[in-house]
């Protein structure tokens, strides 16, 4: 396999000074993998021309680890129509060279941190070809697991004191905020949530209470006094594990034991990683407010409403989650014990280790996940709950199966077309890995599976077992066990939420 290099990533790469967090992490993966990586004559030239002689000369001497193209494939006349369409510069010309080399199959894929580039590659239908250091991360996980060490990387609460402050990972806060080590040191007694890989510190969470006496003055427009819960400091290495997700079901888990009415956070947005943080937070609801005004400069502010009761999203629960509706419809659905605690770690059950589950693959991390099925029934709408039923022991599942677990429909796709299609639909986010995938999109061609998007709401933490749902009327005939998706009542839904949380 033939890896092209943007520049940009030669230049993370190469320089003395670290921009890029996780390019070590991009690079380990290309070597694991077995990449050839290519750059392109025109990236030599850039690297050229560069005012700096020590860094033309060093640069020159580590180029030599990667192999310039022999040959360029012409211009595409697709391509040249973009370029015509797009293009404003030489650079901008000199970018669609590079994609040319993938359109034209020079090469197999193309790793760059350039947004116009990936803008020209959807217009061109090659942007699964086309890859930031992160996404090309995370395809790497999610198609070789077990080349992946998961144990040595766990999401922990932590004292301040405890952790490594000359960490690099805290460069960036030190950039932006001056007194940052004086600050973090003066925290030193109190908790944080900190997730360490290979030695080294990836993602760091701190958030507080605050009450409707905060003073907010150095907020616009002015907070009202409110309950909020702030996200102090908050940052994530991309690395492919989802640990953004993951974080934020520590903040909402947090803001519902707190009993807050919103949640917000004040952050620049000077880099990259903090504009991917932004566009996270968006995705979950947090819309901007305003700024807030400080010494380092001003921060925009981003809040999220949290009250319950007020109106829930059905068509986009990202939006308002954790809440759920009351008002879609319920079904309840099987899940072998196989897969049950690789999908749902915080429902792992009494007589299962929590060590055996630390939350560190994608699809334990992910609080979007896939649910794979050829149950007849597939008319589930957006903002409609289910109810995980985990399968029990043979001959005492009476006993041993329970309903563990509530997720909220985001969308059912139904119509894939090919296998790798449905591959790509459901890596990350699916307890498979590639060859079980294939394995149950060819299991029976005349029924081909097809794929429920959900988000995890929360776990039952007294679940009921099958005896109780028999008795209780949810599974009247346990004879007649649910093989796919089954609609129960609101009834039996609050039923089973009253013995759950003793109501």
């Amino acid at each position: 396999m033939r890896a092209l290099l943007d520049t940009n990533i030669i230049i993370h790469r190469e320089t003395s000074k670290i921009f890029k967090e996780n390019i070590g992490t991009l690079f380990h993966w290309l070597d694991k993998l077995h990449y050839v990586k290519n750059v392109h004559p025109l990236t030599i030239d850039e690297l050229n021309r560069h005012t700096d002689d020590e860094v033309v000369r060093t640069m020159g001497i580590k180029l030599d680890s990667y192999q310039v193209l022999k040959t360029v494939a012409p211009l595409h006349e697709t391509v040249e129509l973009t370029s015509t369409k797009i293009d404003s510069t030489d650079n901008d010309k000199n970018d669609t060279l590079l994609l040319n080399e993938v359109f034209c199959s020079r090469v197999d894929l193309l790793i760059t941190e350039d947004k116009k580039i990936h803008l020209k590659a959807e217009l061109l239908g090659i942007q699964d070809k086309v890859y930031r250091i992160d996404s090309f991360i995370e395809k790497a996980i999610s198609e070789n697991p077990t080349l992946v060490d998961y144990k040595t990387l766990s999401v922990k609460k932590e004292y301040f004191g405890n952790i490594n402050l000359k960490d690099a990972f805290f460069d960036s806060f030190r950039e932006d905020y001056q007194g940052f080590d004086n600050w973090f040191v003066k925290k030193s007694d109190e908790t944080s949530y900190v997730c360490s890989y290979e030695g080294a510190v990836n993602a760091f969470l701190f958030i507080k209470k605050e009450d409707e006496a905060e003073n907010y003055l150095d907020i616009t427009p002015a907070f009202m006094p409110k309950k909020r819960l702030k996200i102090g400091t908050f940052k994530v290495t991309a690395n492919g594990f989802k640990l953004g997700e993951r974080f934020l079901k520590i903040i909402f888990d947090n803001a519902l034991k707190q009993k807050v009415d919103e949640i917000y956070v004040t952050i620049f947005n000077k880099r990259e990683e903090q504009e991917r943080l932004i566009s996270l937070l968006e995705d979950w609801g947090f819309i901007f407010h305003g700024t807030k005004s400080t010494i380092n400069g001003d921060e925009q502010v981003y809040i999220k409403p949290f009250k319950r009761g007020e109106e829930i999203n059905i068509q986009f629960p990202k939006l308002t989650y954790p809440f759920i509706s009351k008002e879609t419809d319920v079904y309840i659905v099987p899940i072998y014990q196989a897969y049950h605690t690789e999908l749902f770690p915080d429902s792992v059950l009494n007589n299962e280790s929590p060590m055996d589950f630390i939350e560190n693959r994608p699809h334990r991390n992910a609080l979007s996940k896939v649910y794979i099925c050829r149950s007849l029934v597939r008319d589930l709408k957006s903002g409609d709950r289910i109810i995980f039923y985990r399968t029990g022991d043979a001959g005492n599942a009476i006993n041993t199966g329970v309903a563990t677990t509530v997720g909220i429909v985001e969308s059912v796709i139904t119509d894939i077309k090919d296998e790798a299609t449905f591959l790509s639909l459901c890596r990350k986010r699916s307890v498979f890995d590639d060859e079980e995938l294939k394995k149950h999109w060819n299991y029976n061609k005349s029924s081909r599976p097809f794929i429920v998007n959900f988000l995890y709401a929360f776990s039952y933490p007294k679940r009921p077992n099958l005896r109780w749902l028999n008795e209780n009327g949810v599974i009247p005939d346990i004879m007649d066990m649910p093989r796919g998706f089954r609609k129960i009542s609101e009834e039996d839904f609050i039923n089973i939420a009253k013995y759950s949380f003793k109501i």
